[in-house]
This record gives structure tokens, sequence and C-alpha cells, in this order.
């Protein structure tokens, strides 16, 4: 991208070690690192209910009487799976590790059964099965069991060290940890499964014009995209099979190689889908970003102006969300508590992380209309 691989302009955040542990697919035999009450972690592990992983359940109350529900969902179709551990819950789905004869076992329960979640969930269940005949080149987790109906899947634990525990890291991963995500994408991206199996999961003239009417696309934004799109119509670009969802947070780590989790978003999309989601959640590794720029832009003027797409897009999806939190942020703000020295507050976090995704956007705006003027 013409600009994009620069640094932004946001403040840099002050150094923060992250605790280990926390990924959804921790070994349930390793105990979870210590919360500090007061810190950033310890509220946000409160505001999104999970449950300290003590290797029990706790099936009392109105919470325990959902999460009996949940239960009785797996094991109808995965009997022999006895649970350990709570390792994730919110108002929409719930996370379980347990056994199922000798190995370990993650169940992924969905509570909000909305349209759209139901969607995604079915989506993810159908992608794990077209993983059985159909391997993928990553390492991804075994399909033990799945009641698409009943929106609920369990496959094998996965070991290894999640890449990243929030979707944008405070501090730049290590160098090899980005290696080995991008190679893991790259790998994704190359692969050519059968094209009945997958369905192309985002319609982009339709997102372009919803975020247009939702104000998060100025008219200009509008009127570029579309001659971005119109031009890649034209040309007929490669469809690329994409993660859809290349979170360091969906990438575990460990000496048998990368594996990529939560596979709901898969599918084909314009090339560079994955690459644009990695260059924005890496927002405090310009060397990685740059990197990521470059091998997008490798194969010609329309793989550039598909990343460009994508990268607007993405970008323009993260802004949403992170005003939806600041707005909950002060919403259900209290009384103010007091925060470690060198740390920030939940609500801090998350305006200086919309301010950088706002100087993004604006890069990647600059990068668009550039490529509209060499078309």
């Amino acid at each position: 991208m013409y600009a994009a691989s620069s640094s932004v302009t946001a403040p840099v955040r002050p150094h923060r070690t992250l605790q280990a542990g926390g990924s959804p697919y921790l070994d349930p035999s390793r105990p979870a690192a210590p919360v500090v009450p007061g810190t950033v972690r310890a509220r946000r592990m409160a505001g999104a209910g999970t449950q300290p992983l003590s290797g029990r359940i706790d099936l009392s109350g109105p919470q325990g009487a959902q999460l009996r529900t949940a239960l009785a969902s797996v094991q109808r179709i995965c009997p022999e799976f006895a649970p350990v551990q709570v390792l994730r819950r919110s108002g929409r789905s719930v996370l379980l590790v347990g056994t199922t004869g000798r190995a370990t076992a993650v169940a992924k329960v969905l509570l909000d059964h909305s349209p759209e979640w139901r969607e995604r969930y079915r989506h993810e269940i159908a992608a794990y099965r077209a993983f059985v005949r159909h391997r993928p080149p990553v390492r991804v987790p075994r399909l033990i069991a799945a009641d698409p109906e009943n929106c609920t899947l369990v496959v094998e634990r996965m070991a290894g060290r999640v890449a990243a525990l929030q979707r944008h890291p405070v501090e730049a991963p290590p160098r090899a940890d980005v290696r080995a995500a991008v190679g893991a994408v790259c790998r994704v991206n190359q692969w050519r499964p059968p094209a009945e199996l997958f369905g192309r999961p985002l319609d982009y003239a339709s997102r372009i014009s919803r975020y247009h009417e939702l104000g998060l696309l100025t008219d200009r934004d509008l009127g570029d995209l579309q001659k971005l799109l119109h031009g890649l119509a034209v040309s007929g670009p490669q469809w690329q099979f994409n993660h859809g969802d290349a979170l360091l947070s969906n990438l575990l780590l460990s000496p048998a190689g990368p594996v990529l989790l939560d596979w709901e978003h898969t599918g084909w999309y314009l090339p560079g889908y994955d690459l644009a989601t990695l260059w924005t959640v890496l927002g405090d590794a310009p060397a990685a970003r740059g990197q990521i720029s470059r091998l997008a832009q490798s194969a010609g003027p329309a793989a550039r102006d598909a990343f460009l797409v994508n990268l607007m897009l993405v970008l323009t999806r993260e802004i949403r969300m992170s005003e939806m939190a600041v707005q909950r942020s002060m919403q259900s703000a209290g009384p103010a508590q007091p925060v470690p020295a060198g740390h920030l507050s939940a609500g801090e976090e998350q305006r200086l992380l919309l301010r950088r995704l706002h100087d993004d956007c604006g890069m990647a705006r600059r990068a668009v209309r550039a490529a509209v003027g060499t078309r």
C-alpha cells in the first residue's frame, strides 16, 4: 500500500507485560495466570463473565441453569464428553473444556440464537465438516461432533500458546510470532478447496453501502471504493480462500506449527482480506505492517486494489466496534477505580485504540484515492 507502511501518529501506549494464559484453548492442567484486583485485565474478566479456570463448574443459580442446558446440548451429540472447566462465557456463547475418553476436547455452544449468530455457527460447523475430507494446509482442531440445528460444536483441544491475548495487542508481538502468523495466513490463501464447499461470506457492495448509510464512510469513500470494485470486476479477480478472522488471538503457536481457530467467517474473498486483518491489529508493529503491505501488493495493481478495499472495510468495522465499546464503557462507568502506575483504564485504552484506528483509516483512505487516480 502506498503510505500504509509508515507508522501511525497515535501516541505510544505505555508498556505493559501481558500475563500468560487466557487462551480459549488453554491446557486445563495448567492454572490460569493470577488476576490482580483493580487492573484492566481483572475488570475485563469481570465484565466478560469469565470464570477462573478452577477445574470445577458451578451449576447453581440462573447461570448454572444456562450451563446445564449447554452441557445437555453437548452430551446429546457427544455422550462421553465430561466437562472440566468453563473457559469463556458471554451472553452469546459458552466455551467448555472437557475430556472425551483419553483426549481433551473443547465444546462451543451458542446461547444467542438470533439468525445472524446461528448462521455463523452453522458456517463454522460446515467448515469443520469439510476439513475432515479436505485438510487445509495449516493445523486445525479435529472435529469430534457437531449439531448445526442446536449450534453445538465439539473439537479437539490443541496444545499451544496463543499469539495474542487481545484483539488489538497493546505491544508489538515478537517477530517470530508475526512470521508464523503471516506464513499460516499465506498458506491458507494459497489453498484451493472445492469451490462448492465454501461460499462468499462478504457481499462487498452491500457492506460498503451499509457503512456509508451509517455515516462511517464519506461520499467520496463510497465513490472511490465502488470504482475499485468496478475495476476488479472488469479485470475478473481471482477469488481467494481466506480464514476470514485472522486475528492473532485466533492463532496458537506450538513446536508442531501454528494452529488456526474459529473458522466461522472462512470462505472466498477478494485477495488480501486476511492480510488486511493482520495489518489492522498490528498497530504497534510498523515493520510487520510494511512487510504485509508489500506482500499484498506483490501480485500487481489488481491485488493492491483488492487489499485496499479489504483494508477499508476491516478498519471501518473495527472503528465501529471500538466506538460501541467506548460508549458501553461510558454508560457503565461507576466510581473511579485506582489504576496502577504504568497502566491505563479500560476506557482510556479503548479511546487510544479508536484514535489509532481513525489515523489508520485516514492512511488507507489516502492510499485508496491514490489507487483510483492511477486507473
